[in-house]
């Protein structure tokens, strides 16, 4: 499981990050804030070489981070970094804001991010990617107490909360093959970032372009977030031509996903149209195979 510890420490005093939602700013004491997002350990599957702490920064599927506080359902402060757009002398993963004294919940975001890609945070059980894909999300939540200017220091840890589909051909692309639509029958784009599950379970559907050159093996990748830790999903897999018609179905019923975990399945998609077979590897880390 890959873990991005938070660390937050009272430094220096800095403007507030949200100053319209107070009403009298001279009445109100602030305490400065740092938050560094800081090294995490990253496990993979058992075949390959456990990686060892690295910095955030070192993660490039991280893209950007949201950092958020809320008083009650009342957003007081909320702030957001891209790996790629860094203003000048940020470092990536470290914030730096004051609060108002009082108490509030910390909501901490990391996620992929590509141009188009929205994500939402409304509150500390709500979040939702309003693009055309979920990406890659780590969660965290956290009561913090701001009682004097005294620094403090808050240690968080950030899960990866979603599940992984791969969908892997066995055999080679045809000129015709432009992308691979996934369509869930359960699960969501939408999140509660303090539970970490889906925040409805009607499912969706995920439309990946194909990168491999014709005639060699393809892999798509899609996420979820289930409604429960485990879930059992029915899939629709179909390859759709630079039209968006499909010129291969196939659907696949009870596929066990789980959160943190990757699922694969393989098999022929350009050829044996009508009866083409999949494996299920369900398990990140042991990686065994289901035949169905």
């Amino acid at each position: 499981m890959k873990k991005l510890p938070l660390i937050i420490g009272v430094v220096t005093l800095l403007t507030s990050c949200n100053s319209e939602s107070d009403t009298d700013t001279k009445s109100v004491q602030f305490a400065p804030v740092h938050v560094q997002i800081n090294d995490f350990d990253i496990s993979v599957e058992s075949k390959a070489p456990t990686r060892a702490a690295s910095p955030v920064a070192d993660y490039d599927k991280v893209k950007a981070v949201t950092l958020a506080f809320y008083a009650g359902d009342t957003e007081v402060c909320k702030t957001t970094q891209y790996r790629e757009s860094l203003g000048e002398g940020e470092t990536f993963g470290q914030f730096d804001l004051s609060l108002p004294l009082g108490s509030y919940t910390m909501v901490a975001l990391a996620y992929g991010f590509q141009d188009g890609d929205v994500l939402t945070l409304t509150s500390p059980t709500l979040a939702a990617y309003t693009g055309d894909h979920n990406r890659e999300t780590f969660a965290a939540t956290q009561a913090v107490n701001i009682v004097n200017t005294t620094p403090v220091n808050i240690n968080a840890t950030l899960n990866r909360i979603m599940a992984r589909v791969d969908v892997n051909s066995t055999d080679l692309r045809p000129a015709e093959a432009h992308s691979v639509r996934v369509t869930f029958s359960a699960g969501s784009k939408s999140f509660n970032p303090t539970t970490g599950l889906a925040v409805g379970n009607a499912g969706f559907s995920n439309e990946v372009a194909i990168k491999a050159a014709v005639g060699k093996v393809t892999s798509t990748g899609s996420y979820v977030f289930l409604a429960a830790d485990e879930q059992a999903v029915d899939l629709t897999i179909e390859v759709l031509n630079s039209g968006g018609t499909a010129i291969f179905t196939k659907q696949v019923g009870d596929v066990p996903l789980k959160r943190n975990r990757l699922t694969t399945l393989t098999g022929a998609m350009y050829t044996n149209k009508g009866n083409a077979a999949f494996l299920v590897n369900t398990d990140w880390e042991t990686g065994d195979p289901i035949n169905f």
